[in-house]
């Protein structure tokens, strides 16, 4: 039964699923490992009735895994229709800590892959799916802290809003909590960074593909969207994730064939910022914001400005990877120290204890950031063969992560004392 939302959440003993998980199977796949036995065993499991529910959420990952993310969708809705809890067991036989994770029912990408930041440590793991129709529980499973790992995508605005009509009552303390995470979609992003010094951010504004069809044929200006905009300009299709649709466009002209090459009627535009460095070379930063702050996750270097670390291709470039290495050895006093007081202006201002962000240095020396969510994947899969000055760097990562979720059970704790 759904909690009444004035009334105060109890806690009852869980009431879980087991399931391999998120962490576990996507580093098998990133390794190589077939998933196709695996897929086909929980099909027939659940052909002779016989699979239980966290193996149909399993089943679910693989399949999406796999590239069916339609299917995978599918078997993960039915699965959460009549099952909500699942658990991710610690690799100690006992616990020190209990998390419950508050999810969205969405794609692999779509909440915080927080078990990867959890892996190896001696908390264990219960995600809860909070789905529109059946909501949050009368009394939530024993835990000792709780975190939003919704993301801010419009498919997760239903969860969040029951997480935030219940966030009063729950008994244990709520981390990232979801009103604060819908500041980081890109057209909020901006007005909450503005004015930051040091920081640079494009005003990231919705435009219609009416409204893109009219300035490519001169009917506006790029003043009458936003007024900051004008040419080059970026240019990506609403909702879109991982470079999908993402355009440089340097005049009308460029703007008028990718309005007809694309179906969408509604964009994100900005104005394009050159970030190049004297060497002819892009540089793109992720940082890990925990407990505000800042962890070098991954620097990409590459000749071209639409970077991801897949297309920056670190792994075949030794003198990358050295530049890299240095980056992350000397981070706390060099880059974050160059940025301190942007980094925690914006942590201060978008207010979440855990968040990523995707930047890099303008011709300035300013922070420029791109974007911000919860939902990137920091993770410790990279052979320590090619990048042996990454696992230690994670490690950081996920020591933070554990001590901070430690820190509020704690001081929760105390208070009740």
């Amino acid at each position: 039964m759904p909690q009444s939302v004035s009334a105060p959440i109890g806690l009852t003993a869980p009431h879980y699923a087991d399931r391999i998980g998120f962490a576990q199977l996507t580093r098998r796949a990133f390794e190589g490992v077939d998933l196709h036995p695996m897929r086909d065993q929980l099909l027939a499991r659940i052909a002779a009735g016989t699979a239980l529910a966290g193996e149909g959420l399993d089943l679910s990952l693989i399949t999406q895994l796999l590239g069916d993310k339609a299917a995978g969708l599918a078997i993960q809705s039915e699965i959460l229709s009549f099952h909500q809890l699942f658990r991710t067991p610690s690799a100690a036989p006992k616990p020190s800590l209990r998390v419950l994770a508050l999810a969205a029912d969405i794609d692999m990408g779509g909440n915080t892959p927080i078990e990867f930041l959890l892996e190896g440590s001696d908390i264990e793991l219960l995600t809860l799916y909070v789905v529109k129709g059946v909501g949050l529980p009368a009394t939530l499973p024993e835990h000792d802290v709780a975190i939003v790992v919704a993301s801010d995508s419009e498919e997760c605005r239903d969860a969040l809003a029951l997480i935030e009509k219940a966030a009063p009552n729950l008994p244990r303390p709520l981390l990232n909590r979801p009103d604060r995470i819908a500041n980081l979609d890109r057209d909020k992003l901006h007005r909450l960074l503005a004015g930051v010094p040091g920081l640079d951010i494009p005003a990231t504004v919705h435009a219609t593909r009416a409204q893109l069809s009219d300035l490519s044929e001169g009917r506006i200006a790029c003043t009458e969207i936003a007024g900051e905009l004008r040419f080059p300009m970026i240019a990506r299709p609403r909702g879109s994730h991982a470079g999908v649709g993402l355009a440089k466009l340097d005049d009308a002209a460029a703007l008028a064939t990718y309005v007809a090459g694309r179906d969408e009627q509604d964009f994100f535009i900005a104005r394009f910022v050159d970030y190049v460095s004297p060497d002819g070379l892009y540089r793109k930063y992720r940082l890990a914001m925990v407990d505000r702050r800042p962890y070098a996750c991954h620097m990409a270097i590459a000749d071209r400005w639409d970077i991801w670390y897949l297309n920056a291709y670190m792994a075949f470039s030794e003198e990358k990877r050295a530049e890299e290495a240095v980056f992350m050895l000397h981070f706390d006093e060099a880059f974050a120290a160059r940025h301190g007081p942007a980094l925690a202006e914006m942590s201060r201002r978008v207010g979440l204890d855990y968040f990523i962000v995707d930047c890099a240095e303008n011709q300035n020396g300013e922070l420029l950031v791109f974007e911000a969510d919860n939902t990137a994947v920091v993770h410790n899969m990279d052979s320590p063969d090619v990048f042996p000055y990454k696992p230690p760097q994670m490690r950081k990562i996920f020591a933070a992560f554990t001590a901070m979720l430690s820190r509020h059970a704690k001081a929760r704790e105390g208070g009740a004392a």
